[in-house]
Order: structure tokens, then C-alpha cells, then sequence
């Protein structure tokens, strides 16, 4: 449904700046654009144009204006973009003579998205990787987000809800038609199995990796003995001094939490108090105690501790870290011998920590889901589990409309307004 109102915004960087962009977008848009420049360009085509100020007709800047009439724009909606010369005062002068049209306000954060969610332009899971993409800082988060912002994942979506549908009209025949022998008897056999395959399906997608891995970086621990070298070996990682190195032990007192970006993965170094029994000093006890804490939470863990002292992890890499010092510990072949002192086996270990991290992550050609679409996921799949397990075509049909309407809800076809404010809140403003 087109918008009442026709907001403008700079959807370019903050000046100063070679060039920026001011966008308006509503039913007044060409109107607006006609004011300020006493014309309205072919569409599509990019045109310079002399704005001016609506109430001196003093030149503000000379543009190149592209005009895209709706419904097939950003929007939905008639849009026009500006390309002005990049400076502040230019950027400021344009934006006060545009407020100076009645009909015309600044955009919200997220509105001129918004405004495409609500006119068809694309649907919440979209939307949502847009918003991933603009904040990617890693080619791994940079692939996903342009596999959930071009819409893989709400093709699935569209196809599993096909599928119901079509499941809900055989179980709608049996309800209304059994009884009159003209509903094929394979209908049982179809709409369980139908709904079981839907399930797999569905359970496929949950069992991958979670988006916020990709977002927030996974955890790589560093942990052992006081003195074992965990310090020096995190601001050899990391590349710079983050962590204070001393050979007193119980220096490092809390954790120290450095992210990263690693061939491409995003994660999130972590510090921790060296691990012993016999502190009597209570703040070292409890960075100890979140020092387990933090060792329970990784998603990998290096062990800088004598060999097999280490806890057991599924993602454990054994650590020589002093390999420079005659008292190293000994270590088996397994182990990664590294000094942090010379640099050297730093950058082998930082690419074994890389591999490991990609086997935990979805795959770069795939999409990852975030917790809203998990849920919505995972009802789906509690209904089609019930489906499947049920006689009762009563009890088979409200399950198979409480599938669809998750997905609805997964998609926005079914929303409220703070979901909405949620979501397209964490855009700036002009997207």
C-alpha cells in the first residue's frame, strides 16, 4: 500500500565526500524533484540538473538526477535520487530545501527499507539480510548475507509453504469428502509422508550453524597454568599488544576478549586467568572461575597447559607456546609448536585456528538463520512433527495451518508493528 507521506535522507556516507546521495521517495517525490529542479528527467536515464532553492531560486548544486517511477523501484514507491557534490554545506542546503516542501520529512532508521517490505519489494528474511550485508566485516559474513539478501532462503521458505498447502487440501478432502468415496485412498500415505519429508527438510536447516557465529565470531579460548605464555601468545595472535605480560603469575586477572578477522572468519580471542588450585587471593579466584566458564563456552579451545591436563573439547588444540624456552613443556607431535617471542609457527597456528573455525560455521555457498528465524523454524517443525504422528485429520489440519502461519510469521506475511520496528531499527538512516 503506498505511503501517505514522502521522506528523503542522504543514503550515501557522512560528508565530506566525493559525492553524496540524497534519496526521496513517496507519492510526491517527482513533485518535489520538479520544484528543485523545474524538471522531471526521463526515467532511468541519468540527467544534470541545477537545483535550486525553492525560495530564492539561488543554485544549490549542479546534480545528476536518476528518476524511477513505482511500483518497480527500491521502494515501491516513485524515487528519485540526487548525486550531489559530496561537502557538507552542499549536502545541508539541499536537504533544508527539500524540507521546505510541506508534504516531504526526513526518513526514519530502516523506513526506506521498511517501505519495501510493505509494498512488496521483499519480505522480512530479506530485509534482514540486507541489514547483515551492510554490516559485514568478513567475506564469510559478506557470502551469507548476499545469499539470505538475494533470496535463497525465502525461496525455500515459499516452496515448503507451497507444500503445505498442498497437504492442507488433501486434508481438507478427507474432512469434507471422505465419507462420499471419491477422495484417493492414497491421501494417508501422501499427507504423512509429505509432512515427514517437510520436517527433514526444515531439521536440516536448523541443525546448521547459527548467523550470530558469523556475526559475533566464534570463541578461541586460550587457556592453561599461570606463566604458560597465554598472554604473549594472544598479542602475538591478534597483532598488537592487548593483553599485559608479566612473569608474575595470576597477572591476568579477567578475561580479555580481542575480535578478529582470520582468512575471511570473524573471531573473538579470549585471555584468560592462568587455571590453579592453590590461590589464595579472592579476585584471582574468581577470573579462575571465569576462566572454566569461559573454557565451557568455546567454540575452540587452546590448551597451553601440560599435555592431556587440558579439558576434554571437542575443539582442542594443544599449544607449545614457549617453544623458544628449554622449560617448554613437552608436547606430543600433535601439538602446535609455536614462539611468540620470534613469531615463529604463529601464522601455521592462526590458519589451523581458520580451518577449524570454517568446519563450524554454515558453508560460504549457503545461508545462515538467526534466532528469530529459528524459532519460527522450529514451530514449523513441532507441526509437522504432530502431522505425522496423528490420525486425526482434525488434528492434522490445525497442525499443518499452525505450520503455515510459523512460516507466514518467518516471512512477515503474518507480523506485528514492534517486530517490525525491531527489525528495520537497525538500519541507518537513508536505507
Amino acid at each position: 500500500m503506498p505511503s501517505a507521506d514522502t521522506i528523503f535522507a542522504l543514503s550515501s556516507g557522512a560528508p565530506p565526500a566525493a559525492i553524496a546521495i540524497m534519496r526521496i521517495s513517496g507519492p510526491t517525490a517527482f513533485d518535489i524533484l520538479r520544484g528543485l529542479a523545474g524538471r522531471v528527467p526521463a526515467p532511468r536515464r541519468a540527467s544534470v540538473c541545477s537545483l535550486r532553492s525553492p525560495d530564492t531560486q539561488e543554485i544549490l548544486d549542479q546534480a545528476l538526477v536518476l528518476v524511477f517511477p513505482g511500483p518497480d523501484t527500491a521502494t515501491g514507491e516513485d524515487l528519485v535520487e540526487l548525486h550531489l557534490h559530496g561537502g557538507r554545506a552542499v549536502v545541508r542546503a539541499v536537504e533544508n530545501a527539500i524540507a521546505h516542501f510541506s508534504d516531504a520529512r526526513r526518513a526514519e532508521a530502516g523506513e526506506f527499507t521498511r517501505r519495501a517490505f510493505a509494498n512488496g519489494r521483499m519480505d522480512l528474511n530479506e530485509a534482514e539480510g540486507l541489514a547483515d550485508l551492510l554490516s559485514a566485516e568478513t567475506e564469510w559474513q559478506r557470502r551469507a548475507a548476499t545469499k539470505m539478501f538475494g533470496g535463497a532462503f525465502s525461496t525455500a521458505i515459499e516452496e515448503y509453504r507451497q507444500d503445505i498447502l498442498r497437504l492442507s487440501a488433501l486434508t481438507e478432502a478427507e474432512l469434507d469428502f471422505s465419507d462420499e468415496g471419491d477422495v484417493d485412498s492414497q491421501n494417508n500415505i501422501t499427507i504423512t509422508d509429505g509432512c515427514k519429508k517437510l520436517q527433514q527438510q526444515i531439521g536440516q536447516i536448523l541443525a546448521s550453524p547459527p548467523a550470530e557465529k558469523l556475526k559475533d565470531g566464534l570463541r578461541v579460548v586460550l587457556a592453561g597454568p599461570p606463566n604458560s605464555g597465554k598472554s604473549t601468545l594472544l598479542n602475538a595472535l591478534v597483532g598488537r599488544e592487548a593483553a599485559i605480560v608479566s612473569d608474575i603469575a595470576g597477572t591476568t586477572r579477567d578475561m580479555i576478549e580481542v575480535p578478529v578477522a582470520v582468512e575471511g572468519v570473524a573471531l573473538l580471542f579470549t585471555d584468560t586467568a592462568g587455571l590453579r588450585d592453590d590461590s589464595v587471593d579472592v579476585i584471582e579466584r574468581i577470573g579462575i572461575d571465569r576462566s572454566h566458564a569461559a573454557m565451557q563456552l568455546a567454540d575452540i579451545l587452546l590448551w597451553l597447559g601440560p599435555e592431556g591436563e587440558g579439558p576434554t573439547h571437542p575443539n582442542l588444540i594443544e599449544i607449545s607456546a614457549k617453544n623458544d624456552l628449554k622449560e617448554s613443556p613437552s608436547k606430543s607431535a600433535d601439538a602446535i609448536f609455536v614462539s611468540a617471542q620470534t613469531g615463529a609457527g604463529v601464522s601455521e597456528l592462526l590458519h589451523i585456528v581458520a580451518a577449524r573455525a570454517k568446519t563450524l560455521l554454515p558453508p560460504p555457498d549457503q545461508f545462515a538463520i538467526n534466532a528469530r528465524q529459528r524459532a519460527f523454524l522450529d514451530d514449523a517443525a513441532t507441526a509437522l512433527a504432530a502431522c505425522s504422528e496423528s490420525t486425526d485429520w482434525l488434528i492434522i489440519a490445525e497442525n499443518l495451518r499452525q505450520a503455515r502461519r510459523a512460516l507466514d510469521a518467518l516471512t512477515g506475511r503474518a507480523h506485528t508493528e514492534d517486530l517490525l520496528d525491531t527489525i528495520f531499527g537497525k538500519f541507518c538512516v537513508g536505507k
